[in-house]
Parts: structure tokens; sequence; C-alpha cells
């Protein structure tokens, strides 16, 4: 670029020295040289190294989903249930009664491998903030967790940490954490996921907006003071790991439940006035996201003096004041005049409150210190013209299908369930969720394991007849499919979570997405968020659950060794009447029905499976194939069944096959089951890989409903021409029979699922 004579007069040696330390300073900063440039372009200047930093933050993948933007936009997020699809803070939907759940799902995985405490912490901090900002009270968190093998010594470290942040920062706070889902696997060994999710709610017509409204009004801080934590987390976010990532620890955020708990109560008390007409929380990149975006979606400008900003720490810079990601802080516009009742309202709950600047009319972002111009910086270029790449991929897809014969073995059926539920992803994460407090508020239904979804009561619903409408919530995915072939992977996640939020008796009504990958710039990883995001386009508008908010996080590999890619799907339902909610256990005296699934069976989808790496120690075949008609044929006749009060229990079957469903569902009566089989099966032994296929295939579009009404629902199951086999009905045995080939003892499988994982953590699981 050729220097701006007239704007810098300086000479041209001089221009290209600075340019040269600038350009330096913005690759330290995770910029790229081109990136640089078109700075330089856009805003006829060399930046200053606080405008850099600004751009630095605003450019990163985390801010600009610069990588993923194409790919987003495909989407569906519009249906005449979403008020407020992705761009906001969090997406809101509209639940009837006028009410509205108001829910997102975010990352928080490299901070939380670099200090898996305070990472973890802060992320369900910042998650929570994202939701009460839109004016609702957040009422359920959910998390999403991988980590590494479980017999690392470091995993056992991170285990520890982040299952500590989350309860502590959760059970401090007063919001249960109804649920989730934790996986391990050697990919994650060098770089953990902690996706968080929370759930609020809010009256439909009080929803608060971020974009600033009114050249002149007054710019608001409140909440914790600012220091030095955090400072490029957004940055760090959107880089690999390498084997110096530990040395990073200043860029992770110091999470204060306690203050995040009176930033909360100030919040929604203002809100209950008049004052506020808009209002964004300070998370990624701080004060200079949340300043830029609130200007730039209003289309005006922003004027803040940094000298009015809390600080607790002596001689902040400007550029630390903008780039510091310091928890429990919130920006907002007042309606002018209403500033001393705001004040009040946060001296009330100590907090503080400073008025640092206003809005202004002239499209750019100026920041004062010490009485000179820190900053003077166009808004459209920080986001109109933040880079959108198209980056080259390639999407790789196993297409060879095993057969049952493939995976001949000398392990008998109880051989192998026994080692399923030994399976660190199948065994009971009991130990993780007793540390967090599911029941605070008084409204959690089912949590952690009770059902598919976790299911929260929603206050002020009850009726004389009924306690009331309920929200269901979940979160989803199975990496293995995604990796083997990324477009079914999406969609198998999609169709997943539906599944759960309609066997809990729920309706699945929206999703918000959470996109974990590794490095964008090599094709088939770029290819795996691609293939990711096209099947979760196309069984999410199939379903009719649109996409309302979700978060993309690249470059989660260390040592260019990817994570497996996880697209996590968190989705929520509703239900008209909680006391009609599905659990997971049968009862005594229950036949059970295995749905999608008919009496001509040929064998069970083995590629890809649990039962496959018992086997062959790998997933080499194509992962299960989606019907989505089917999915939503399963989906919509347990919703009828259930409506007329004819099931007690269901259960997707899912990771494991049928066998391992039924087992889940005899475990908390101690249950037993003479099971029936197919007409072909019955002569088969245990040695069978035809049988065994049946027992733990993988087929997708199943679920198994436990009934007292037998005849009521075969009807209606033939009048809706949905394939179904009757498995049997339950007894007090404690014993799976499958007629004469094995028997299998409820109480042993039950014992190896519950004891596995605190027998390979050690003393970590105690918190």
């Amino acid at each position: 670029m050729e220097p701006q004579s007239k704007l810098l007069k300086i000479n041209k040696n001089e221009y290209l020295a600075q340019q040269k330390s600038k350009l330096e300073n913005a690759l330290e900063m995770g910029l790229t040289k081109d990136e640089y440039n078109l700075i330089c372009e856009k805003i006829d200047k060399i930046p200053n190294i606080t405008e850099l930093g600004i751009f630095s933050a605003m450019f990163s993948e985390h801010c600009s989903y610069k990588s993923s933007k194409k790919w987003l936009k495909t989407l569906p997020t519009e249906a005449s249930h979403v008020i407020q699809g992705p761009g906001e803070n969090a997406g809101v939907i509209d639940i009837g009664e006028n009410l509205a759940a108001v829910f997102k799902i975010e990352s928080h995985n490299h901070p939380s491998f670099i200090e898996p405490y305070q990472g973890s912490a802060t992320g369900v901090g910042g998650i929570l903030r994202d939701v009460f900002t839109m004016g609702a009270r957040p009422i359920a968190l959910m998390n999403a967790l991988r980590f590494g093998s479980p017999d690392q010594p470091l995993t056992k470290h991170l285990v520890s940490g982040v299952v500590k942040g989350i309860g502590g920062y959760g059970n401090c706070i007063g919001i249960p954490t109804v649920g989730g889902e934790t996986n391990f696997d050697k990919s994650y060994n060098g770089n953990i996921l902690v996706n968080a999710m929370a759930v609020g709610l809010a009256k439909k017509d009080r929803i608060f907006y971020s974009a600033a409204t009114g050249a002149g009004n007054p710019v608001i801080y409140v909440g914790a003071k600012t220091g030095r934590d955090g400072i490029h987390g957004a940055t760090m976010a959107s880089a690999e790991f390498t084997e110096n990532s530990t040395e990073k620890r200043p860029t992770v955020q110091v999470g204060d439940p306690f203050t995040g708990k009176l930033l909360l109560e100030a919040c929604l008390e203002l809100m209950n006035t008049d004052a506020v007409l808009s209002i964004q929380d300070m998370g990624a990149a701080g004060l200079t996201s949340s300043s830029v975006e609130m200007a730039s979606k209003g289309s005006l400008g922003m004027n803040l003096n940094l000298d009015l900003v809390p600080t607790r720490e002596d001689k902040m810079t400007s550029y630390e004041i903008m780039l510091s990601e310091s928890q429990e802080r919130m920006l907002m516009i007042l309606k002018p005049g209403s500033e001393e009742k705001a004040k009040s309202i946060f001296d009330k709950w100590d907090l503080d409150f400073a008025n640092i600047g206003e809005v202004t009319n002239t499209g750019r972002l100026i920041l004062t210190k010490h009485g000179f111009e820190a900053c003077n910086l166009p808004l459209e270029p920080l986001v109109e013209d933040a880079p959108e790449y198209d980056k080259p991929f390639e999407i790789k897809a196993i297409k060879k299908v095993l057969k049952p014969s493939d995976l001949k073995t000398n392990l008998t059926i109880i051989d192998i369930l026994k080692i399923i539920f030994k399976n660190p992803n199948i065994a009971s994460k009991k130990w993780i969720w007793e540390q967090y407090d599911s029941s605070v508020m008084g409204d959690t239904i089912f949590a952690n394991g009770d059902s598919d979804a976790s299911l929260v009561k929603i206050h002020g619903t009850e009726k004389k007849e009924s306690f009331g409408k309920g929200l269901a919530i979940t979160t989803d995915c199975t990496p293995r499919y995604v990796k083997s072939d990324p477009i079914i992977g999406g969609m198998q996640a999609v169709c997943e979570a539906a599944r759960n939020i309609a066997s809990s008796g729920a309706k699945p009504l929206a999703i918000t997405n959470n996109l974990n990958f590794g490095n964008p710039d090599k094709k088939n990883v770029m290819g795996e968020i691609v293939g990711s995001i096209k099947g979760i386009s196309e069984a999410a508008s199939y379903l009719s659950t649109p996409i309302v908010s979700g978060n993309v996080s690249l470059y989660n590999e260390t040592n260019g060794k990817s994570i497996l890619p996880t697209p996590v799907i968190g989705m929520v339902g509703a239900i008209e009447e909680v006391e009609n909610s599905l659990k997971i256990s049968a009862e005594p005296d229950n036949v059970l029905i295995a749905l999608g699934q008919s009496e001509n069976f040929k064998a069970g989808w083995v590629g890809c499976s649990i039962y496959q790496e018992i086997i062959n120690n790998k997933y080499n075949g194509a992962p299960p194939p989606i019907n989505l008609e089917n999915e939503k044929k399963v989906i919509e006749i347990i919703l009828k069944l259930n409506e007329q009060k004819l099931l007690t229990a269901a259960h997707d079957i899912s990771d494991g096959g049928l066998l391992t469903t039924v087992c889940e569902m005899l475990f908390k009566y101690n249950l037993g089951l003479d099971i029936n089989l197919p007409s072909n099966l019955i002569n088969c032994d245990s040695y069978d890989p035809l049988l065994q296929s049946w027992c733990f295939g993988e087929d997708q579009a199943r679920i198994i409903i436990a009934t007292k009404h037998i005849k009521k629902v075969k009807h209606i199951l033939k009048e809706n021409n949905i394939d179904f086999f009757v498995l049997g009905e339950t007894n007090s045995s404690s014993n799976l029979n499958l007629k004469d080939i094995t028997t299998i003892s409820i109480h042993e499988i039950k014992n190896l699922n519950e004891k596995t994982i605190p027998s390979m953590m050690g003393d970590q699981q105690q918190g």
C-alpha cells in the first residue's frame, strides 16, 4: 500500500519502518499479512497498537467466524415460533402463554485446557450472561464435555478441574445443572472440549436486544471492575495449541459466581423499568466487541472515555482496557434521564456503575485516554469488512458397508455387553453429575439420566388440572459418525437430539449448535465443517427445528493433531403438561416395544459402532444411514402415544444398540425381561454375528417404549404404519434372558456401569 502523506505527514522511509513494526505486532496478534494490509487500506493509516488490538480481536475466528461464515448462512434459522435467530446474544423461541425460551451453547475449550477450573467456570458464567442479557431469567444449565483417554494422568487432572469449575460456578450462582454429556477419546488428549449451554425464560414481549439506539444516549458500564485477565482471550481461542500453550495462562479469565449472581439480579431488576434501550454482555474481546457490535448493529458510532472505566489494576493502558476479558461485566445504552434510577439499583447490588461515553451518529469508534485520542476507527471495516473466507475443502466419507459376518468374534453376547458397559462413553457419569446441584430453584423434573432429555418445569403455568408446561433440553453428538461421514454425522446429531426430546414426552422446537473442529486451513478439516453443516441443515429443515443460536470453535488441535469433528447439537423442546413426561426406567409388568424395527430382521448396522470398536479396535465402516422420513415418523408417533397417556417410559436406541438400551431401562428397579427374538434368530448361538448385530447394531430412527396398554398401542402403531417389534414384558427376576441362548444379570451389568469411570479416575472424582 502506498503511504498516504497527507494523512501521515511522514516520509516514505519512516512510513515503511512503522508499517513493518506494526506488521510484526499484527502477526503476533494472530492477523495475517493480507489482513493487516486490508486494515491499513480501509482505515487509510497505520493503526496504533490499540487500534491494531481491536482489529485483531474482531478479525479473530472467535468473533468474526471468517472461515465458517459462508456456510453458517446456509443453516435454516426461521420458523413461526422463532422470535430471534442467530446474531444476538442468544436465540429466542415462542413457547406459548406469552413466554419465550432463550438459549445458547458456547465453547470455552482452549481456556479450560490451560486452566481447567477457571476455564470451565467462566464458560458457565459467560453463557449465563448471554441469556440474561436478553431479559431472561436462567433456569437451567447443560454441558457437553470431551476429554482424552481416561488412563492419561493429564485427563484425570483436566476432568477434576473442569467438573469442579462447572459445579463451582453453577452451584454458587444458584442455577441447576440438569444434564449434558461427557465422552472420552484419545483425539482430545491435547485439546479438550468444554461446551456450556444455558436456557432461560422471558416474557416474549420483553426481550432485550444489543443494537445501540439514539445519538447522544449514554453508554453505561456495569458489573465488576476491569483487570488484566483474559487479554487477547478471543485470539488465543482462535489458534492451535503447541507444547508451550500452558504459557498462555494470563489469557484465561477469572470468574466470580457471587458477582455474577449480583449482576444477574441487578440487570433483571433494571430491565423491569423502562430505562434499558439496549444491552450487551462483555464476552469475547470484552469492551471491544461489546462497543463495536452495539454501535455497528445500530448503524451508529460510539465515543468512550477510557479514564471512566472502573479498573482494579493501576496504570492500565487503553489497549489493556479494550482487550481485557474480565468477567461479570455488561455494556448498556440507557434512556436519557434514567441514569440515577439505574445507578441506585447497581449501588444496591454493590456493583460498579459508570457513564463512560455516548452514542454518536459518526459511524466511528473514538476512544480517549488521559485527554488524548487513543483510537479513531470507522466501524464498517471492523464488522462489515471483516474477512469471509471460502476455504478449499474435501468431504471425505467412508462408503464401505460392513456386514455382521465381517466382525466374527470369539466373544459371547455377555462378554460384549460387559465391555460395552465398561466403555467410558457408555459407563455412568453419576460421579460427575453428583457434584452439580441439579435441583436448586425447585423446578427440575428430570436431570442427569432420569430421562433422555432433562426437563424443567415452567413456573407460573400451573393450571387446576395440571402442574403446567415444561422445557426439555438435551445435547448430542456422535463424533465417530461425523469423522466417517460428516454429512451423515451432522444429520444424525440433529436426529438423535430430536429423538431424545421426544422420548422425554416433549415436542422438539429449535437448536443451538457448537461446532468444534480442527484447523480449517486443512482441506479435510474444512470438509468436516462443510459436510457437518450440510447434514445439520438438511435434518433441521426436515424436522422443523431451526438453528437460533450457536458458536464455532476452530483450531482445536495440538501439534497438528486434530480432535474428532464434534458438532454438538443443543436442542430445546416443550411439553404442555410436565406430569405427562417420560422417564427412561421401565416399571414392573411393562411391555417393551422397539419402534422403528420389525420382525423381518435382516442385519443390524455394525459399521462405526461401539460393537465394531470392541471387535476390531477401530471404526472403519460407514456410519448408519439416516432416513429423515423414518426419523420424523418415530418422533411423531411417540408424541401421539404419550398425548393419550399410553406410555410409562421411553429410551432412544443409540450407542451400544438395542440390548444396551434395554439394560438401561431395567437398571433402576432391577427388573428382568424374557426377550423375544425375530424368528430367523431363534436358533442362533451367542457367538452368531447376525444375532450380535441385532443386539448391538446402531441403526437409527429407533426408540424403545414401555407400556401397560399393549393392545391400544399396537393398534395405533399399525394404524399409522409404524414398524415395531414387541420385546417382552418386564418381571422381577433381575435377569435379561435371550430365550435359551444366554442369561444376563442386570445387577452385574449395572454394577459395571456405575463403577467403571470412578475406578479409572482414582481419587479425582472426589470434589
